[in-house]
């Protein structure tokens, strides 16, 4: 053997016994990290700057990488690379929607777009995704295995409409959940208190939202609704994690939202303990 070879060696074991001795992750032992599809564009909103705002904020707060499919299309029906593609998620370990297309309504492309859903990639669904993939009228109630559901099921709560540009008291309504654990109850900048026309059975609410609504005639009145919530879905009962906050850029870069989603992003992937902490490993910089 090479002498220099076998001195080399007689140097790195001792090394690496003291770093297993000590508990020291070496870099392949690290835990990889969690591989992130964000998706925006459409009607709307500043998709062009809140998808970065997203991207830094999610990978500054967990040990994530997030990729994005973007279209600066400003339409109902935003040209979406997914569109009509039910493998877009392959290889993700979960789909973010961030997308506004109401006019998206073809069936074949919404089920496309839960077929990864189905099969059990989690998701979380931000503000006007629960807007999209309309089938019909949105403020028909929901009849459970119709076209008209699709979407509305995959989310855990059907929306049809919001109210005015103007701030929404949240309240956390479910404080044991290791996504809320901690949070204070907050006032947003100017937001949209989108309605809740239906609640299913397998969501289960996290926070309500009022807000201060003044009709032509000067009369006010209060409008509350769910606006942040889990859902199991389908018959693999994915996890879900939804808030119809983040209209205005300034929510979305908000350390208070950038907090939430990605609690509700580690919980739906199972990697948030009961604390409220990221899992080990998955915390900023694979902490």
């Amino acid at each position: 053997m090479n002498p220099n070879k076998r001195t080399l060696r007689m140097l790195v074991r001792p090394l690496l016994a003291v770093i297993v001795f000590l508990g020291i992750q070496t870099p392949l032992d690290a835990a990889a990290p969690l591989k992130v599809l964000l998706i925006t564009g459409g009607c709307c909103h500043d998709y062009e700057g809140q998808k970065d705002i997203l991207k830094k904020g999610l990978e500054a707060r967990a040990h994530v990488r997030v990729d994005q499919v973007h279209t600066n299309d400003k339409s109902t029906r935003p040209p979406l690379a997914i569109l009509g593609n039910a493998e877009y998620a392959n290889g993700y370990d979960l789909v973010i929607h961030d997308e506004c297309g109401a006019g998206l309504s073809d069936e074949s492309q919404v089920r496309a777009v839960l077929k990864p859903h189905l099969d059990g990639v989690p998701g979380v669904n931000l503000h006007c995704a629960m807007h999209s993939y309309r089938i019909g009228n949105p403020r028909d109630p929901v009849t459970p295995g119709t076209a008209h559901g699709l979407w509305f099921e995959y989310l855990g709560i059907q929306s049809s409409g919001h109210g005015p540009h103007e701030p929404i008291d949240v309240r956390f309504t479910k404080p044991s959940s290791p996504i809320t654990r901690g949070f204070k109850d907050w006032r947003t900048y100017k937001e949209e208190l989108y309605n809740n026309v239906s609640i299913f059975d397998s969501a289960t609410a996290l926070a309500s939202g009022k807000q201060k609504v003044t009709r032509r005639n000067g009369e006010e009145r209060v409008d509350e609704a769910v606006v942040v919530w889990t859902n199991e879905y389908g018959p693999k009962k994915t996890k879900v994690f939804s808030t119809t906050l983040g209209h205005y850029s300034e929510t979305v870069g908000d350390t208070r939202y950038l907090d939430l989603v990605t609690r509700g992003l580690l919980w739906a992937t199972g990697h948030l303990s009961a604390d409220g902490r990221a899992a080990p490993g998955y915390g900023p910089g694979g902490k």
